[in-house]
């Protein structure tokens, strides 16, 4: 990890507010600004595996804007996650709209340049299709991973429209590719329609246990964080959130909205009692802005995405949470 002493934070100009000049995501410097990058927070604008309502690609630029607000402490964790770790912008992984193989390999690529350079990837979707170059990218280096998934739909389906990866399919195929340990899967907040029961068996045998948004009024959310945790184990993990976890009153910019979804206290609840775990890359995906009002998902987003950074950062009890 970077020296304490040589890590850059978010841009400080008492003169300049926060609302003026590029958006950077938190306005933390570009990643040809810095030395290193112990993380890597980079845009794939990519959503041309959408089964349903477009717009994805344009997620990247409206979550940076959102994210100007974001503060350099953390309250809860008693934290300063661009402080304690080199955080940077490393902007936009180029990929086009025509090809989904294609857009797989470029993202693979643009991902594996940040990981071999020692960063751990915090990506902004795009739709969920790009999680699986992200996985291939991350099980290269740590093996296989535990996945903890937050979304409403259990993205592991098979072919749709002649197609085998598209946004619903994405942990299908990396179950296959061997890049998860089957053992060590877990959703969250599950609730789309399925259809056909097969379909939940399909999504055990790759992997997944499920704790559905329901049960967020049947159990205490210490329960689940504790079925989460002991599903995921001590080793790496990687997390993927589609924005549409939350309810369409929270979340309303979003591909494909599902209600009677979890709110964002109770996700974010779950988040901050995450700590310690070995987070070895993450994404949050399915932000469509067009669909968004107030920037009420885009703020979601970007907030998601600093509650992971600094999970990130925070290695000192591995296994354990100190927030119980």
């Amino acid at each position: 990890m970077t020296s304490t002493s040589d890590i850059v934070g978010q841009r400080h100009d008492p003169e300049a507010p926060r609302y003026a000049g590029i958006a950077t995501f938190a306005l933390l410097p570009r990643l040809e600004e810095v030395p290193r990058a112990d993380v890597a927070v980079v845009g794939i604008p990519f959503d041309s595996g959408t089964s349903f309502r477009p717009g994805a690609r344009f997620g990247p630029a409206h979550i940076r804007e959102n994210s100007r607000q974001l503060h350099p402490y953390h309250q809860i964790h008693d934290a300063y996650p661009f402080r304690d770790q080199q955080v940077v912008d490393a902007g936009d992984i180029a990929v086009g709209p025509y090809g989904i193989e294609r857009a797989v390999t470029a993202i693979q690529a643009g991902a594996e340049k940040l990981t071999s350079q020692g960063a751990r990837i915090m990506a902004l979707g795009g739709d969920h299709t790009i999680a699986l170059p992200l996985l291939r990218a991350a099980a290269a280096q740590h093996g296989p991973l535990a996945v903890l998934h937050f979304d409403a739909h259990l993205d592991t389906w098979d072919v749709l429209h002649g197609e085998s990866i598209w946004h619903g399919s994405p942990f299908r195929r990396a179950a296959e590719e061997g890049l998860m340990d089957l053992n060590r899967c877990q959703h969250v907040g599950i609730r789309g329609g399925v259809y056909d029961p097969s379909e939940l068996d399909d999504d055990r045998k790759a992997g997944f246990e499920i704790v559905r948004s329901e049960e967020f009024q049947e159990r205490s959310i210490a329960s689940i964080v504790e079925q989460v945790r002991g599903r995921l184990g001590t080793g790496p993990v990687y997390i993927s959130v589609d924005i549409d976890v939350l309810d369409p009153a929270h979340a309303p910019g979003t591909g494909t909205p599902e209600v009677a979804g979890i709110s964002t206290r109770e996700f974010f609840t779950v988040l901050r009692k995450l700590r310690g775990l070995n987070i070895v890359g993450a994404d949050v995906v399915e932000v469509a802005p067009a669909y968004d009002h107030a920037g009420v998902t885009g703020l979601a987003a970007a907030h998601t995405a600093w509650e992971l950074i600094t999970l990130m950062g925070l290695r000192d009890t591995p296994g354990e949470d100190p927030n119980s």
